[in-house]
């Protein structure tokens, strides 16, 4: 189970890095750049995560899903929202790649407590409610 969490995180981080670098290139601020990066990566990773690190199949239950794994991705937002606040009070300009590092090691912390989340709360068998 975790291997399968790692590699939908991994692919997840990617796509998260190269949509924040995209926006900053479009001139987006960094805690925009990093919301809106996020957010969009949000939905795919908790259907992601639905289906293969927890192999739930099936309409039942999606949108509740969905609907936590929002609040778990809120938390996430929070992690990375404050690592940009202290980069960006420790350095007025950093540069993009220590921006993008600051974020990953942000998100690699927040993915230990979405996994937490996923596992006990977002994914909980009914039955266990």
């Amino acid at each position: 189970m975790i291997i399968r969490f790692a590699c939908v995180g991994l692919a997840s981080t990617v796509v998260y890095a190269l949509l924040y670098l995209a926006l900053r290139d479009l001139g987006v601020a960094a805690q925009g750049a990093s919301a809106a990066s996020l957010f969009l990566t949000a939905l795919t990773n908790t259907a992601a995560n639905r289906r293969f690190t927890f192999e739930i199949r099936g309409r039942e239950d999606a949108g509740r899903h969905q609907i936590y794994g929002l609040i778990a991705f809120a938390a996430g937002l929070a992690v990375t929202a404050c690592a940009l606040a202290v980069l960006h009070a420790v350095s007025a300009s950093p540069g993009r790649e220590v921006e993008v590092s600051v974020l990953i090691l942000a998100n690699l912390a927040a993915t230990a407590a979405r996994f937490i989340l996923y596992r006990y709360w977002v994914f909980r068998p009914a039955a266990a409610r």
